[in-house]
C-alpha cells in the first residue's frame, strides 16, 4: 500500500498543477463582463456640445440670465447619464445569476458565474466515457474461465439461456470445475476495494444497488450470481479482513499500471490476486488454469490467437470492457513487496512490481456499460451546434471505438469509404489512438510538449483510449493554445478532408471525476466534475458540477451559455436604441429652444426603465432549442450584429421622427393642445410650466420604448416578435408593471416628474399608444429592408461560421474588456505573442519539412 507520505506528495503535486493550470488559462477564458467606452465618450462629446450651444444661444445671443447656465449644466449631465449604459453590468450579472439558478434545475451546479457564458462559446467537449456517456451500470455480459468461453448473448432474443446471468451460465457448465469458480470468486472478493459493494436497499426482489467503483461492483455481482458470498470472504480472509489486514499487502489501482493486486497468506507462502486491463495482464501471464483445474503453460500462440483475437477483440468490438483475472504464488514471504523489474514495464513505461509478473491466468470477463438513451441525440445536437466531441477513456482502443461509434462521436465520415465498421483498422488516420501513442507524438525526446506536432493530430482526433489524466491535461492545453486557425494553407487542406477549423482559438470543456483530473479541469476553459462519482478535489477544481453525471446536461449548459450572450445582446439592442433616440431628441430641443423636449427628471425615469426594469425583463428570457442550430460565436465577432444595427438605427429613427412630428405645430394639433416651446424649468408646478404638450411628448416616447422592448426579444429578424412571450412570465410581469407605473406617473405624478398636474387626455393617450404600437409594425419594415439589402441576418461564410458584424468590438468604438466577443484586440495581441514564441522556439528546435514557411506551426517549448 502506498505510504501516507507518498500519497501526500502526490496530492501536493496535483494541487501545484491545478494552480499552474489556473494561471495559464484564467486570462484566456471567454467572458462577457465589461463596459461600453463608446457610449461614454460619445455621450461626453454630445453633452459638451449641447452645453456650449445652449449657453451661447441662451445667454450670449438671446441675452438670458447667467443663472440659466446651471440649468444647462443639469441638461448636459442628464444627457451624459442617459448615454452611459450603466445597466449593462447589471444585465450581465442578472443574466448569469438567472441562468445559473435555472441550470441547477437541469442538473448543472454552477460554481463560477462566468462559466455559464463561457460554456456558450465552447467549440470542443472532451468527455469521459464511464458514467457520462454511459449509464454507469456495469454488467458482466461475457466471460472465459478455464478456457471455456461464454459469449455475450443478445438480450433482445428471448431464450432460456439469454435470461440467465453469466454467473449462472458459468455455474451450469460442467466443463468448468467448481473449485476454479470458487477460487475465481475468492480472487474477486479479495482484490476489490472496501468502498465497492453490491447491496439490496429495497428488498431481495429489487435490483441491487452499486456502491463504489462500478467495474468492481459488476465483478461482485458476478460473484453473487455464482452463489459466492463475497462479503463473507472479505471479512474472513486472512490478510484481507480488517482484523488481519496487516498480514496482507495491497497494490492499489493506478492509471500508470492499469491493474490492482492484493497479496494474502495461504497454507504455504502467499498468493497475489491480480485484476486489470486484459491486454496488460495477459502480457504478464506465463501460465493458465485449464478446464481440469490444472495450471499449464500459456503459449504465445494461444495467447495471441485465442485470448487476444477471439476473446478480447471480440468482446471489445461489442463495446465491452475486458478485465483479466490472474494470480501468482510465492512459497515464502518476499523480502520487499515493492521490488520491481526492468524486464516488464507498466503502461506508463515505469518498472513493474515483481509480484505482478509471471502470472497464472484464471479468466477474462467482458463488462458492458450501456449507453444513456439521451446521449446519441445530445451528441448529434453538439455537432449541429458546431461543437466537436472527443472521448477520453481508460478502455482499450477497440472498446472505445465501439462505444464512440454507437453514441455518434464517430460517424460515417470518420471511416474509410464512408461506411461504419466495428474494426479500428477501418478508421481514417488519427481518428482514434491510445494515450501512449498520443504522448509519443506530441512530446519530443526530452518530454517537451510540441504544439506543431499536436496541431497535426487534434483536428482529426475523436477518441483517445487508455489515456491517463496527464493526457487529458495535455489535450486541454494544446487545444487552448493552438493557433492552427491562422494557418490558411493547412486549414484549406483539412477542409478538403471535410474538417472545418473554427476561425479562432478553441474554447474547451473537459469532464473529470478523479483527483488526478483536477489539473485538466482547471486548464480547460470550463471544467465539469461529476456530482455522483467525482472526488471532492475534482469538484473543487471544476467550474460546473454535473449532478447527474450525464453528458446531456453538458449540452444543456451550452444552451444556457448561449442564452446568456443573447440576453446581453437583447438588452444592449434595447438600450442603445433608447440612447440614440433620447440624445437625438435632446440635441434638437437644445438647439431650438435651449431645452430638451424631455425634462431632466423624465430622462432619468427613462434611464431607469432602460437599466433596471429592462435588465430584469430581458435577462430572464428562457433558452430556445434554436440556439444550438448555429455555430459558436467567434471571439473577434462584434457583439452587435448587422441585424442589431438595422434594428437600433431603424427604431431610433422612427422614434426621433415621431418625436419631432409631435414636437412642432403639426403634433400639437394631433394631440389637440396648444404648441408650447416654453422651457420646463421655472415655477414649481402650474399649467404654464408643465404643459400637456410636453407631458404627451414624454408619454409617447415611453410608449415607443416599451413596445420596442417586445421587439428587442428577437435578434435575428424574426417575423413573429411575440413567439415565446408567454414562456417568460418575468418579461410580461415587468412590462405590465412598467406600463402601470407610467400611467400612474403621467396622470398623478405632476411636478414630481415634470408633467401637467391633471395628466393627459384620453385622446392624447390614444395617440401615444398608437405610435408606440407602431413600433411592432415598423420592425417588420426593418426586416424587409434588411432582407432586401443584405439577404438575411448573419452571413454564413464557406467555413460554416458567422462572419463578424459591421462593428468590431475592440476597434476603439466599443470595448468589452476581457471578453471573447469583445476583446479582439487582446485576442489578436495574445495570438501574435504566442506565434512569436513559437517562431523563436522553432529556430532552436527546427521545423519539420512539411510545415509551410508562411504561417509556421512552431514548437512551443512548454512542459505540460
Amino acid at each position: 500500500m502506498f505510504s501516507a507520505q507518498t500519497r501526500t506528495r502526490r496530492l501536493s503535486d496535483t494541487i501545484d498543477r491545478v494552480e499552474r493550470a489556473e494561471l495559464l488559462s484564467d486570462h484566456e477564458r471567454p467572458r462577457i463582463e465589461g463596459r461600453l467606452n463608446f457610449d461614454f465618450h460619445t455621450g461626453m462629446f454630445v453633452a459638451t456640445v449641447v452645453f456650449l450651444v445652449m449657453t451661447i444661444v441662451g445667454v450670449f445671443i438671446k441675452g438670458g440670465p447667467a443663472r440659466e447656465i446651471v440649468h444647462y449644466i443639469v441638461q448636459a449631465i442628464t444627457i451624459l447619464a442617459v448615454a452611459v449604459p450603466e445597466g449593462l453590468p447589471l444585465a450581465v450579472t442578472l443574466s448569469l445569476a438567472f441562468s445559473s439558478s435555472k441550470m441547477s434545475l437541469d442538473n448543472n451546479l454552477v460554481k463560477t458565474l462566468k462559466a455559464c457564458e463561457t460554456m456558450g462559446s465552447a467549440t470542443t467537449i472532451c468527455s469521459d466515457k464511464t458514467g457520462t456517456l454511459t449509464a454507469n451500470r456495469m454488467t458482466v455480459r461475457g466471460a472465459v474461465v478455464c478456457g471455456v468461453v461464454k459469449p455475450a448473448l443478445d438480450p433482445r432474443i428471448d431464450t432460456a439461456e439469454s435470461r440467465k446471468s453469466v454467473g449462472q451460465r458459468l455455474r451450469a457448465d460442467k466443463n468448468i470445475p467448481n473449485e476454479a469458480l470458487e477460487e475465481l470468486g475468492r480472487l474477486i472478493s479479495v482484490d476489490t476495494m472496501d468502498e465497492s459493494a453490491v447491496v439490496f436497499e429495497n428488498g431481495d426482489n429489487a435490483p441491487p444497488a452499486f456502491k463504489g467503483n462500478p467495474t468492481e461492483c459488476a465483478l461482485l455481482e458476478l460473484c453473487r450470481t455464482l452463489s459466492i458470498d463475497w462479503r463473507g470472504i472479505r471479512d474472513s480472509a486472512i490478510g484481507r479482513s480488517d482484523a488481519t489486514r496487516s498480514q496482507g499487502h495491497p497494490f492499489m489501482f493506478s492509471s500508470a499500471r492499469k491493474l490492482m493486486s492484493w497479496a494474502v497468506p495461504r497454507e504455504r507462502g502467499y498468493r497475489v490476486y491480480v485484476k486489470g486491463a486484459a491486454e496488460i495482464v495477459l502480457s504478464r501471464c506465463a501460465w493458465e488454469v485449464s478446464s481440469t483445474n490444472r495450471v499449464q503453460k500459456l503459449k504465445d500462440e494461444r495467447r495471441e490467437s485465442f485470448y487476444v483475437n477471439d476473446v478480447v477483440k471480440s468482446f471489445a468490438a461489442s463495446a465491452m470492457r475486458t478485465i483479466a483475472l490472474a494470480y501468482k504464488d510465492f512459497d515464502r514471504l518476499p523480502q520487499d513487496w515493492s521490488q520491481t523489474t526492468d524486464e516488464v514495464k507498466n503502461a506508463d513505461g515505469t518498472d513493474a512490481f515483481v509480484a505482478e509478473t509471471e502470472l497464472v491466468l484464471m479468466g477474462i470477463v467482458g463488462i458492458e456499460d450501456p449507453l444513456r438513451d439521451e446521449v446519441p441525440p445530445a451528441i448529434n445536437r453538439c455537432y449541429g451546434a458546431g461543437i466537436d466531441v472527443r472521448m477520453c477513456t481508460g478502455d482499450n482502443l477497440a472498446t472505445a471505438v465501439a462505444i464512440a461509434s454507437r453514441c455518434g462521436i464517430l460517424r460515417k465520415e470518420h471511416y474509410k469509404h464512408g461506411r461504419m465498421s466495428p474494426h479500428v483498422s477501418d478508421l481514417l488516420k488519427d481518428r482514434a489512438m491510445t494515450g501512449k501513442e498520443f504522448r509519443k507524438r506530441v512530446h519530443n525526446s526530452e518530454g517537451v510538449f510540441v504544439q506543431a506536432a499536436f496541431d497535426e493530430i487534434w483536428p482529426r482526433l475523436r477518441v483517445m483510449a487508455r489515456c491517463d489524466p496527464d493526457d487529458k491535461h495535455t489535450l486541454a492545453h494544446g487545444l487552448n493554445k493552438s493557433l492552427l486557425f491562422q494557418d490558411t494553407e493547412t486549414c484549406a487542406a483539412l477542409k478538403e478532408e471535410g474538417i472545418t477549423i473554427f476561425p479562432d482559438r478553441q474554447v474547451v470543456a473537459m469532464t473529470g471525476d478523479g483527483t488526478n483530473d483536477a489539473p485538466a479541469l482547471k486548464r480547460a476553459d470550463v471544467g465539469f466534475a461529476m456530482g455522483i462519482s467525482g472526488t471532492q478535489i475534482a469538484k473543487d477544481a471544476a467550474d460546473i458540477i454535473l449532478l447527474d453525471d450525464n453528458f446531456a446536461s453538458i449540452v444543456t449548459a451550452a444552451k444556457w451559455g448561449r442564452n446568456v450572450y443573447d440576453s446581453v445582446c437583447k438588452f444592449l439592442q434595447f438600450q442603445l436604441t433608447v440612447n440614440i433616440a433620447a440624445i437625438s431628441v435632446a440635441v434638437v430641443g437644445a438647439f431650438r429652444y435651449q431645452e430638451s423636449p424631455i425634462a431632466a427628471v423624465q430622462m432619468l425615469w427613462i434611464n431607469l426603465i432602460m437599466d433596471s426594469l429592462a435588465s430584469l425583463a430581458l435577462a430572464t428570457e428562457p433558452p430556445d432549442d434554436a440556439l444550438l442550430d448555429r455555430p459558436p460565436v467567434n471571439r473577434s465577432d462584434s457583439i452587435i450584429s448587422e441585424q442589431m444595427w438595422y434594428n437600433m438605427v431603424g427604431h431610433a429613427a422612427y422614434q426621433v421622427v415621431v418625436m419631432m412630428l409631435l414636437y412642432y405645430d403639426l403634433g400639437a394639433s394631433l394631440l389637440d393642445t396648444e404648441p408650447n416651446g416654453t422651457p420646463h424649468h421655472g415655477k414649481c408646478g402650474g399649467v404654464t410650466v408643465y404643459s400637456k404638450h410636453h407631458s404627451a411628448l414624454f408619454n409617447c416616447f415611453v410608449m415607443m420604448t416599451l413596445f420596442n422592448e417586445i421587439n428587442c426579444r428577437k435578434l435575428r429578424g424574426e417575423w413573429n416578435v411575440f413567439a415565446g412571450l408567454f414562456k417568460n412570465p418575468y418579461f410580461g410581469s415587468i412590462w405590465v408593471l412598467t406600463m402601470v407605473i407610467q400611467i400612474i406617473g403621467v396622470q398623478f405624478g405632476g411636478a414630481a416628474i415634470a408633467v401637467h398636474k391633471d395628466g393627459i387626455t384620453s385622446r392624447q393617450w390614444l395617440v401615444c399608444v398608437c405610435f408606440g404600437a407602431g413600433e411592432l409594425v415598423w420592425q417588420q419594415v426593418i426586416n424587409v429592408v434588411h432582407m432586401l439589402t443584405k439577404g438575411g441576418d448573419e452571413q454564413v461564410g464557406e467555413k460554416g461560421y458567422r462572419d463578424a458584424g459591421i462593428l468590431k468590438i475592440g476597434s476603439g468604438r466599443v470595448a468589452l474588456p476581457e471578453t471573447v466577443r469583445s476583446a479582439s484586440s487582446r485576442s489578436n495581441e495574445s495570438s501574435q505573442r504566442d506565434l512569436s514564441l513559437r517562431r523563436r522556439a522553432s529556430s532552436k528546435k527546427g521545423l519539420s519539412a512539411r510545415e509551410p514557411s508562411t504561417t509556421p506551426r512552431m514548437v512551443a517549448s512548454e512542459k505540460v
